[in-house]
């Protein structure tokens, strides 16, 4: 979707991490996030009750986990798993303010839940198959599709990451250089190794290339706040980073939300991307190319 649109947040005890509902202007829908230690607040919450669907959200001895499921009854579905799992942390309820999906609607929501978080690959999911897709009508799936294209706004907003895909396509980076469509293209290399990466910074994104080379493990501080170092390791897990003698080489584009994310992939150590990173045309680094950029932007005033 192209289109701005404005997310309500309410947080339901004041804090960040807590309960919260978020609701989107001119949407039917209605998602409720809560940690499981806030369960019974939760269920007490309008909606909470309603035929939709859920997320659990936590991990067990290999790593993130998540389950995805429907209910007629959200809430009491999610009583049950309290009972049966206890590996997850947080929930995500989801359905509509005035109630308005029935049955055959959540299973096709959920159906195409787990579709799209098997394919993002971003965690693993405790559901055994992919459920079959309910048997809808054109109107349905086209309200459903509509449905979901705004939770991929929702979700990502609350903390939600299950079904964000960071693989892009780009063209080839030869045509990269050779296009005036005016996207920056950047360069990494690391001294005495072949490691060599190349990104486009597009709609704020650093958009390392298919081909780019990195590490083949982290070598830095596993300890240090950053989770650059996670990053690294679902994405080798993922085959993003696939194995290439002594190094990796990305499989596919991929999204990184900073300069910084992108370079320590690429270096396999936290590395000031904003000093790593090169303009492919200019020779500048990212910081110095920010600040050309920026008084531009002074002189055009």
């Amino acid at each position: 979707m192209s289109d701005g649109r404005s997310l309500e947040l309410f947080f339901v005890d004041g804090r960040p991490d807590g309960l919260l509902t978020a609701e989107v202007f001119n949407w039917t829908g209605s998602v409720i996030r809560t940690p499981r230690t806030q369960i019974k607040e939760a269920l007490g919450l309008h909606g909470a009750r309603h035929t939709g669907v859920y997320v659990l959200l936590g991990q067990n001895d290999d790593g993130p986990l998540a389950y995805i499921g429907e209910a007629e009854d959200i809430g009491d579905r999610l009583r049950q798993h309290v009972a049966g799992k206890d590996w997850w942390e947080t929930a995500v309820l989801i359905t509509t303010s005035a109630d308005a999906l029935h049955k055959a609607h959540v299973k096709y929501l959920e159906s195409r839940l787990v579709e799209t978080a098997r394919d993002v690959g971003h965690t693993a999911l405790e559901n055994g198959n992919t459920p079959a897709r309910s048997s809808l009508n054109p109107a349905a799936i086209a309200n459903m599709e509509s449905f979901l294209d705004v939770l991929g706004i929702v979700l990502p907003a609350i903390g939600v990451e299950l079904f964000v895909d960071k693989k892009r396509q780009s063209p080839p980076l030869k045509m990269v250089q050779d296009t005036t469509d005016g996207v920056p293209v950047f360069e990494m290399f690391l001294s005495r190794s072949d490691i060599r990466a190349s990104a486009r910074l597009e709609k704020g994104e650093m958009i390392v290339l298919a081909g780019s080379r990195a590490r083949s493990s982290w070598i830095g501080d596993r300890t240090e706040k950053t989770s650059y170092w996670k990053l690294h390791d679902e994405l080798l897990q993922s085959g993003i980073l696939r194995a290439d003698g002594n190094e990796t080489v990305f499989t596919e584009d991929f999204a990184f939300s900073s300069p910084s994310a992108a370079s320590a992939t690429v270096a396999g150590r936290s590395a000031n991307g904003r000093r790593a990173w090169k303009h492919s045309a200019t020779g500048q680094t990212f910081a110095e190319w920010e600040e050309a950029q920026l008084n531009q932007l002074d002189s055009a005033t």
